[in-house]
């Protein structure tokens, strides 16, 4: 009698710790069963949702259910089911679909790169940075021989592997630009005067085995060089973006 007695208490604290959790261990045929929802045909149903590339509407499930299917009564009790669930049954313009739930969406967003191809001149414009910096603008186009386009640079320090570093003591204190700790990371160099030199761009067939005379590879370094100033941040519009800006 003790043992019954037990074994009745165990199953009231079972129960209303299901109660305080929220839990409801309700499979489709037990819920089928307390409605007048045929059981089989919840389940046959439940499948072709699932199974569905798009939304259905009532008349598509009516058609592969079998005759006198309570349509409308099944995808109710289907609501009802997955309301708690991971996925949900929603309805959207009179079509039903099976659906993440709205508060896991988080889990199945996925961060990705953009790919982002750059123009010729930008490429050449990285070029001359990396290798001739500290560089103001006006020696990037004396560089290159020809002049800078708008933007070109603006678009290297979004992406972040160009930015500001100083400014040259000349007249109209231009600024310096040269490559960030990301450029290095991005083509796998230690430091700046990790750069390939001209025996490697020659090994690489970047360079023709005699270049012209005069041709030199210069050294770029992180230094300050002996005309440059370091850059604040909040000084006075430099110079030569504000040209930029205006032409």
């Amino acid at each position: 009698m003790s043992r019954v007695v037990r074994l009745a208490e165990v199953s009231e604290q079972q129960e209303e710790q299901q109660e305080q959790e929220g839990v409801e261990a309700v499979t489709v045929e037990e819920t089928a069963a307390l409605s007048a929802v045929n059981p089989e045909h919840l389940r046959m149903a439940e499948a072709l949702l699932f199974a569905a590339a798009e939304p259905l509407d009532e008349k598509a499930l009516a058609t592969s259910l079998p005759s006198g299917a309570d349509v409308s009564g099944i995808l109710k009790e289907l609501q009802i089911i997955y309301e708690k669930r991971g996925v949900t049954l929603v309805c959207v313009a009179k079509k039903w679909q099976f659906r993440t739930a709205p508060d896991l969406a988080f889990l199945l967003r996925k961060e990705q790169p953009e790919q982002r191809r750059l123009s010729r001149a930008a490429i050449e414009t990285l070029a001359i940075i990396a290798y001739h910096q500290p560089v103001t603008r006006a020696e990037i186009e004396d560089i290159r021989g020809v002049a800078l386009s708008k933007g070109t640079i603006d678009v290297l320090m979004e992406i972040g592997w160009v930015k500001i570093r100083g400014r040259k003591r000349t007249p109209g204190r231009p600024v310096t630009y040269g490559t960030t700790d990301a450029f290095l990371s991005h083509f796998g160099l230690e430091s700046v005067s990790h750069l390939p030199g001209m025996d490697e761009l020659k090994a690489a067939g970047f360079l023709e085995a005699l270049p012209p005379s005069g041709f030199d590879v210069p050294n770029p370094t992180d230094e300050l060089g002996p005309d440059e100033d370091p850059y604040v941040e909040g000084e006075e519009e430099p110079a030569d973006l504000l040209t930029e800006r205006l032409e």
